[in-house]
């Protein structure tokens, strides 16, 4: 079985999500007896020349890890992952920019809560106007996400074992 991309959440001393991490460097945590396994994955064992480890999916460190408010960084690419690659207009995935909801000339900014991922024909479209005068609704409001948002693999989707511990940052899974 390859490890390659399998992912592990780490849990603070407290349970809270704190970050992902690989299999590899999970495993040596919990061996070196810096974290414990929480859950062990469905997908198998991992085999040493002499033993047979279980495959960690969640662990939780024995050391309070005491980190700052982790916000998440405002850039093109982090607002096309929020709206999960799609258009708020018409979930077109093709050709995607960013569209002011209320546009720059009208005292729009640049913030999380008025950029959207547009396709170029819904934004061409919309032009100069708020999607209330252009009759274009979004799909969903923007918002800002937690950094939790974020730990997800690249399907868009948190782990179904990971969401009891993920708490309410999952209101946009």
């Amino acid at each position: 079985m390859s490890l390659y991309g399998k992912k592990v959440l780490i849990l603070n001393q407290d349970y809270r999500a704190l970050t992902v991490c690989s299999v590899q460097k999970a495993f040596i945590l919990v061996y070196l007896k810096k974290a414990e396994m929480v859950l062990e994955s469905s997908e198998g064992q991992l085999r040493t020349v002499n033993d047979l480890y279980p495959m960690p999916s969640i662990i939780r460190l024995f050391r309070y890890v005491n980190l700052p408010y982790k916000g998440v960084m405002l850039s093109r690419q982090n607002i096309f992952k929020r709206d999960e690659g799609k258009c708020q207009y018409c979930g077109s995935t093709k050709d995607l920019t960013l569209d002011h909801v209320l546009p720059r000339s009208k005292g729009g900014r640049s913030t999380w809560d008025n950029l959207v991922s547009a396709c170029k024909s819904c934004n061409s479209r919309k032009g100069d106007l708020t999607p209330e005068d252009a009759k274009m609704p979004l799909t969903r409001p923007p918002f800002k996400p937690s950094f939790i948002m974020f730990l997800r693999d690249f399907s868009g989707k948190a782990q179904e074992e990971w969401k009891p511990y993920l708490g309410k940052s999952l209101k946009y899974f």
